[in-house]
């Protein structure tokens, strides 16, 4: 099929390529075929909100945001839904642990989030539910789950019976030892099926809770996402995101809950998963002292360059974070900000090859080198109307410039120019080019004169 486009924002183009995604859902580069080519749902797990968000947590923020501006412009409406876990096992422990309320932690760190993913221009999502805003909702889909026999209650739990359930493992591909083995669940006597897992619990004096009609408790994880997808794009919508540590069990059970729950539902039709995250080629943990804070990272780079780095590799593949990467992705953003500042109020449109890169199931990599030709050959209109669907490109140049005219390091500008110098007097041009590319990501214009080397900041 051929998707209708927006003509005020691609210009002259006829014809734009299918969208094609990895769908992990059979595992799989599939045409996008939507339920309603008028109005595009998707749904995409968001925060547990008792800390602050680490950079792994924001590569899934900034590819599905990308995912979200490409469908926008192919289609003409998008209800893009990412919620808020605000009641979980580890916000109780913080709690416990710092005697702030709940509450008050769950607020506290929802708003920091959305403030750090805005730096880093996620654009904020059409709804952003709460779980606690939608227990009836849960309620419900238990009470569906019991009626249909695909639930039962044990000892003041609700749990999911997995063997009812004969497609349980499809998106995962895992099989049954491999289920019961990755579910990482504790023995308990009153489970039917050792992969059971919880629906409801019973909440104690001192825990949250809600009445149900099991008592006095609280909901499972996974029940959230079934109840908060469905209150907002129904029962069946076109994409579910999510980091792929979240394919199993919290997307399988997910499909589980919602399929059993009602009959004939599909629930998401493409299933979308992005790769893990190192950090200067290291797994990140609080031992390893490698935990990078997007709060933290934002004092000390643009957030602009951040998502920048992030979409260096595609979201699909393992990424690698290195603080190489990122100055690399701020000198590059310096450059292209150069050209548009030189080149004034021109208009431009999205460039076809760099819109096919992204139908290509988001093929970052592929059109962040579609930017540096349309740069290289002077089309600085489209460069900047292109780069629009990468979320970059879109502030005024002495904007992004102001984030290099504070704290000057005068000591390393001159040791930039003193190896600059070297550089040039062994006729090594490429590490002299280097060395200027480096000083104009910090902000610094340098001048060779007949008395030496001069430089400003910009």
């Amino acid at each position: 099929m051929k998707n209708r486009v927006s003509y005020g924002l691609l210009g002259r183009m006829t014809q734009t390529p299918t969208l094609k995604l990895t769908n992990s859902l059979g595992r799989q580069k599939q045409d996008f075929v939507p339920l309603d080519p008028a109005h595009i749902g998707i749904y995409v797990c968001g925060p547990t909100v008792y800390n602050y968000a680490h950079i792994g947590n924001a590569r899934p923020s900034v590819a599905f945001d990308v995912l979200r501006r490409v469908l926008k412009v192919l289609y003409p409406r998008v209800t893009f839904v990412s919620n808020i876990t605000d009641i979980d096992d580890k916000i109780m422990a913080a709690s416990k642990e710092t005697g702030e309320p709940i509450d008050s932690i769950t607020t506290r760190f929802t708003e920091i989030y959305n403030a750090d993913m805005q730096a880093l221009g996620v654009t904020p999502p059409d709804h952003q539910p709460r779980a606690t805003e939608t227990i009836p909702e849960m309620i419900v889909l238990i009470e569906n789950l019991l009626k249909r026999g695909h639930a039962y209650e044990a000892e003041g739990h609700v749990l999911f019976n997995v063997p009812s359930y004969k497609d349980y493992g499809k998106l995962s591909g895992r099989n049954r030892d491999e289920q019961i083995a990755g579910a990482r669940v504790d023995v308990a006597p009153y489970k039917k099926d050792p992969a059971d897992f919880v629906l409801w619990k019973p909440s104690t004096d001192d825990q949250p809770g809600w009445d149900s009609p099991w008592g006095r408790g609280r909901p499972g994880w996974h029940i959230e996402c079934s109840a908060m997808s469905e209150k907002f794009l129904g029962r069946d919508f076109d994409i579910h995101g999510g980091g792929l540590d979240l394919t199993f069990p919290h997307h399988e059970n997910e499909i589980a809950q919602s399929v059993c729950a009602h009959e004939h539902a599909q629930f998401a039709r493409y299933w979308i998963h992005n790769g893990f995250l190192t950090v200067e080629g290291e797994k990140m943990s609080k031992s390893t002292g490698n935990v990078l804070l997007v709060h933290d990272m934002l004092a000390q780079a643009p957030g602009e360059a951040i998502r920048f780095a992030l979409l260096a590799a595609h979201y699909r593949q393992p990424f690698d974070w290195t603080a190489h990467g990122l100055e690399e992705a701020a000198r590059t953003l310096t450059k292209f900000y150069d050209l548009i500042d030189k080149a004034g109020n021109v208009q431009g449109r999205v460039d076809d090859e760099f819109l096919a890169a992204l139908c290509d199931d988001l093929n970052t990599p592929r059109a962040i080198t579609r930017l540096h030709t349309l740069a290289k050959e002077g089309r600085i209109g489209d460069l900047k109307e292109s780069a629009a669907l990468l979320g970059v490109l879109q502030q005024a140049p002495a904007g992004w410039f102001a984030n290099f005219s504070k704290d000057v390091d005068v000591e390393r500008i001159e040791a930039l120019l003193a190896e600059r110098l070297i550089a040039r007097d062994a006729k090594n041009w490429a590490e002299s080019d280097r060395i200027r590319d480096e000083l104009t990501a910090m902000g610094v214009a340098i001048r060779d004169t007949a008395a030496g080397t001069e430089w400003e900041i910009q």
